[in-house]
């Protein structure tokens, strides 16, 4: 995009970030991590301004900050239901509300004329939302599309009943130059499990966990010693947060669970009620990863936001992973945990004992974690730069233009299989 400044033109690269955002925050989390990354290196990179828009559907994504020259936009949300999607708060079906959204992502395309953008682990949104939005990207704009999918996936069953209900490995490289994998394929290749089919494999690529460089927003420092407890953005962690609020803390240090913005008042009171004198409850904080850095120990559920952070860190982890909805969570602690970098407990040992006795073993201890590939957030800039060259330089209406890279394939690491992996190729 050309901008006038002092009546003189300059160019401003414009990047958008999507995420569907039905169930937490996991998603737009990712997303601003990613357009801090962008806003700090692409500069450099293009030798250009960079603006961007976060498009979320959860009305807490705000509550973040982004770079300056950045903003979001906030589409009106679906929730999660047994049944599937439903209109959060409008009264309307799936069908009407994701016709809303997409018609205003097109708009707001057509009006900023992005030169790339990133969809968060879901290629055609809701319902087939961004349908209208990729295909004016393809016909109207030159700008470069990328998907973006986390670690792990699902059970590989489950992952490919949805890539056939958005038409397939076919339909998605159509709309996308690009699959970015949040990982290190050492640690865990959903390329070779199966989570990502072969058809997207020639244009997918690890690029690291987005781990090393994530924002942290300022907030008071903690004084003296202390041991963590968080679960995301709380929906589903009362379990773990009521055994944590319980647990007696090592000698001499104070405990800190953090619920999360989305667990519900009662629950939050309950256990507000449970806590320990040494324990603190609190509902949300703006400085996690600060928080994951300093404490002598952490405790976490399994989600890629909070182990990205605690990844970054040094701190000793325990994760005791979700088990509901998905097979995400189990599976990204066990390779995490095959490599090294935390421990684990099944979500059904986890009770105050265990987790006292965990907390007493770990404080005074360090995990190096050097070895997994931490820098996806600086090497997604280099990336984004590579693409936004090509894809200017390219004809109008070229599906995947000549000169955009071709991701090297996430094959299979040429190592033994994990337990793991033979048991997602079992399935």
């Amino acid at each position: 995009m050309t901008q006038q400044t002092d009546g003189r033109p300059q160019m401003t690269a414009t990047v958008v970030l999507y995420s569907h955002d039905s169930v937490g925050l996991g998603h737009a989390r990712r997303n601003r991590a990613l357009a801090h990354a962008l806003a700090e290196h692409l500069p450099g990179l293009l030798g250009e301004e960079v603006s961007g828009l976060l498009i979320a559907g959860h009305p807490d994504a705000p509550a973040d900050s982004l770079p300056d020259g950045w903003d979001w936009l906030v589409l009106p949300g679906f929730d999660r239901t047994d049944d599937g999607y439903a209109a959060r708060r409008l009264r309307l079906t799936v069908e009407r509300l994701a016709a809303v959204r997409g018609a205003t992502m097109a708009g707001v395309m057509d009006s900023l004329s992005p030169d790339l953008f990133i969809a968060d682990r879901h290629p055609l949104g809701v319902d087939g939302e961004l349908r209208p939005v990729l295909s004016l990207l393809r016909e109207r704009h030159r700008c470069a599309t990328v998907l973006g999918l986390r670690d792990v996936l699902d059970s590989p069953r489950a992952v490919q009943a949805e890539w056939a209900a958005a038409g397939g490995a076919e339909a998605v490289a159509d709309a996308y130059d690009a699959v970015w994998i949040y990982g290190d394929r050492r640690v865990y290749c959903p390329v070779s499990t199966g989570e990502v089919p072969a058809g997207l494999a020639s244009r997918s690529l690890s690029t690291g966990y987005l781990a090393q460089g994530r924002p942290e927003d300022a907030g008071a420092a903690v004084e003296g010693s202390y041991v963590l407890t968080v679960v995301g953005g709380g929906s589903d962690g009362a379990p773990v947060a009521r055994a944590a609020a319980a647990a007696p803390p090592p000698r001499g240090h104070r405990h800190l669970v953090v619920t999360g913005p989305q667990m519900p008042e009662e629950q939050v009171r309950a256990i507000r009620l449970l806590a320990r004198p040494e324990t603190t409850v609190l509902r949300s904080v703006p400085h996690v990863p600060a928080l994951l850095r300093d404490a002598a120990a952490a405790v976490t559920m399994g989600g890629y936001n909070t182990l990205a952070e605690v990844m970054a860190t040094t701190t000793p982890a325990l994760v005791v992973p979700r088990r509901s909805r998905r097979a995400e969570q189990p599976r990204r602690a066990a390779a995490l945990a095959a490599a090294g970098a935390v421990e684990v407990l099944p979500a059904e040992a986890c009770e105050p004992q265990a987790l006292s006795a965990w907390f007493a073993k770990a404080v005074g201890t360090a995990v190096d974690r050097s070895a997994i590939d931490l820098g996806g957030l600086s090497r997604a800039a280099e990336l984004a730069a590579q693409l936004i060259r090509a894809r200017r330089a390219a004809p109008m209406h070229s599906p995947h233009p000549t000169g955009v890279p071709r991701a090297r394939a996430a094959s299979r690491p040429a190592r033994v299989p994990t337990p793991l992996e033979a048991l997602a190729h079992a399935h």
